[in-house]
């Protein structure tokens, strides 16, 4: 429940508060209402008191048990028993409600009008029979005497149908292009319409002829009102046997007396939004309009506002519990409000408990904190010599201080410390000097991950901000150690540069050029405006020294030759990590080989054999075929001469393998000496 303060009239919204999920358990509800305090406080007055999506009217029944309700999605009609404060019955409809109204004194007769120009008849038991107006309605009354039903709509004819006699009866012929809403005065039974151009068209249904005709569109427009459009009669309620207001689209109410063509009243909502509900108040006097924004109850004899109620959504309808201060409100969302002002009128019957509930309330009132006061301690109070105002009206003890009106507190101020300017200037130069101090040399801290990185980092951002700061609109671009995306790769082990591998060496000549080339063009840009500061005239460039261009190339030269140097070593070094596997590769196979054959007997048996006759080995898939001698002796080998190699091989008993491309090839052949005659 929240309470509101509308001109010292008290308003209790006793729908405010969380709603439970129709889908919880009983046990869940329970441990919510103990937990929660919004929901301890929450006054659920009628159960289940909502629609599942809008509700667009609701009324309550001649004897005052029930409460019904038309809404979506899907369209439906509900009905709550306020006896059992809970609900009674629903019944889904076929299409939307435009208007509905009760015949009986209880919820047994029921006529609904949709928004396909079916009108549907319900009884006690459902749907009882359904019909077809020509147009499409906006409104309709039912007259009792006769029990007709008047419809208005899309036409300038009003339509009756007799529920007596179950047929339609010749039509009203209005002046009008379209009706927008009728009503029947409860005493003398006149028919009244109102117009899409802003006239009241005033009917006998006894006789069936037109008794009069108020234009209230000119009467609407009075000083200082601005419309952009005929106001056209959007509400219309009787009162009495003579008093009438009427609703207009511009959000204007007025008030007549039958007897006269002129306004009473005018009531203006300043919301410029059409009026969509009047009712009446015969207690106090008191008239109660609405439009989609705002609830305004004011006095109909003078037109001076009583209160206000202003909900979080847009209001659709309103309707008064009869003889009571509480008030039913659809609205554009599921949950239906009910506000209660003790100030109109006693609670209902059915929940008479409401004014025991708002008298505790009124009785313990809640401390409240005003914008118009200070708070101050007991050492705020001796600084300013108002120690002796403790006890007095002037101050009112809360918490650890003290409240006092900020007036008066402005005040002593002022008496208290004439040099108040002084301390103001003090602590603006103190405040220039801090921000002075923030532009010196500070340290700063490299982080954990990539220090180098960050330094380097910090170098191109001073000198980028040095070079900013010389030109007059030059800004400084945000450097990567102060981005959030960024912030991980200076934090995260993960994200460490290796600077040992392939990828970085070839690379960093490039990087490390880029970057030497960039400081230089900053160097330049930085001398470059510094000159033009000087002297506005251009100096040629002396001869001799190279243009920027030059440079340039030199620059790119440079670090080519060092990515190719470094892309040397990776392949030398890649060469030797290669031959040192292959090494290791053959020592494990000739250490399997002497495991297989087993003892000393059989090793000296193979060493025999090894001498005798070439040894065969199984070279691996992806390995290059090379020589099973010692890389020296096949080097000296190949220096000797032919005859030197033969010589050799004939006394060590060996033959000659050569290695080529092609394949390996054995040559065997003995020199012969040959007789030759001269």
């Amino acid at each position: 429940m929240q309470m509101s303060s509308v001109n010292d009239v008290k308003i209790y919204n006793l729908s405010h508060g969380k709603s439970l999920p129709e889908w919880l358990s009983d046990r869940k509800k329970r441990q919510l209402q103990k937990k929660d305090a919004d929901i301890q406080r929450r006054i659920e007055l009628i159960q289940d008191f909502e629609m599942p999506t809008v509700c667009h009217s609701i009324k309550v029944s001649r004897d005052g048990q029930f409460i019904l309700a038309a809404g979506t999605y899907k369209p439906r009609i509900r009905c709550y028993d306020t006896y059992q404060l809970s609900l009674k019955f629903e019944r889904c409809l076929d299409s939307d409600v435009v208007a509905f109204d009760i015949l009986s004194d209880d919820y047994s007769k029921l006529v609904f009008l949709h928004c396909d120009r079916y009108v549907e008849f319900h009884s006690q038991h459902g749907h009882y029979y359904k019909t077809r107006i020509p147009k499409f309605g906006r409104d309709f009354s039912y007259h009792y005497p006769s029990c007709d039903l008047f419809f208005v709509g899309t036409s300038s004819e009003v339509f009756r149908l007799n529920l007596e006699q179950g047929r339609f009866l010749n039509s009203l012929q209005t002046d009008a292009v379209e009706n927008n809403v009728c009503d029947i005065n409860p005493v003398h039974h006149l028919f009244a319409t109102g117009t899409s151009e802003g006239k009241v068209e005033c009917w006998d249904p006894r006789v069936r002829n037109r008794v009069g005709m108020l234009d209230c569109a000119l009467s609407s427009l009075t000083e200082g009102t601005e419309v952009q459009a005929l106001p056209s009669v959007s509400a219309l309620k009787f009162n009495g046997s003579l008093t009438m207001a009427v609703g207009t689209s511009t959000g204007q109410v007025l008030l007549y007396d039958l007897r006269s063509s002129r306004p009473l009243l005018v009531k203006d909502h300043f919301y410029n939004l059409p009026i969509k509900s009047l009712s009446f108040q015969d207690q106090l006097d008191l008239v109660v309009s609405s439009d989609a924004k705002i609830i305004k109850i004011w006095n109909k004899d003078n037109g001076k506002v009583f209160s206000s109620i202003q909900p979080q959504t847009n209001i659709n309808d309103v309707c008064i519990y009869p003889h009571s201060g509480m008030l039913f409100t659809a609205n554009e969302d599921p949950k239906m409000n009910t506000f209660y002002i003790p100030a109109l009128g006693p609670a209902p019957r059915w929940c008479s408990f409401l004014d025991n509930l708002t008298e505790e309330l009124e009785e313990s009132p809640e401390s409240t904190v005003y914008d118009d006061y200070k708070f101050v301690t007991r050492k705020d109070l001796e600084n300013l010599g108002l120690s002796h105002l403790v006890g007095s009206s002037l101050l009112r003890a809360y918490m650890h201080g003290y409240f006092m009106d900020i007036r008066l507190y402005h005040k002593v101020k002022s008496m208290a410390n004439p040099f108040a300017y002084e301390e103001y200037r003090k602590d603006k130069i103190r405040q220039k000097i801090e921000e002075s101090r923030t532009q010196r040399v500070q340290v700063k801290k490299l982080p954990k991950v990539n220090k180098d990185l960050a330094l380097k980092l910090m170098e191109e951002g001073d000198d980028e901000a040095e070079l900013a700061s010389r030109k007059k609109k030059g800004k400084a671009l945000p450097s990567l150690l102060g981005d959030d995306r960024f912030k991980v790769m200076f934090e995260n082990p993960e994200y460490q540069v290796d600077e040992h591998s392939e990828e970085f060496r070839l690379l960093n000549p490039i990087v490390s050029k880029v970057g030497l080339k960039r400081k230089k063009k900053l160097r330049l840009l930085a001398q470059q405006t510094a000159a033009s500061e000087q002297t506005a005239e251009e100096e040629e460039e002396p001869e001799g020294r190279a243009s920027s261009e030059e440079e340039s190339s030199d620059d790119d030269k440079s670090w080519v030759e060092e990515v190719r140097e470094q892309r040397k070593m990776l392949w030398q070094e890649g060469r030797d990590r290669r031959r040192q596997d292959r090494k290791e590769a053959d020592r494990n196979t000739v250490l399997l080989e002497r495991e297989q054959n087993g003892g000393d007997k059989t090793a000296k048996m193979a060493e025999s054999k090894k001498s005798s006759q070439p040894q065969f080995y199984q070279i691996k898939a992806g390995e290059e075929f090379r020589s099973f001698n010692d890389m020296a002796r096949k080097q000296k080998l190949q220096k000797a001469s032919l005859e030197d190699r033969l010589k050799l091989e004939e006394n060590s008993g060996t033959s000659n393998v050569a290695d080529t491309a092609v394949g390996s090839k054995q040559l065997t052949f003995t020199l012969k000496k040959e007789e030759v005659d001269f």
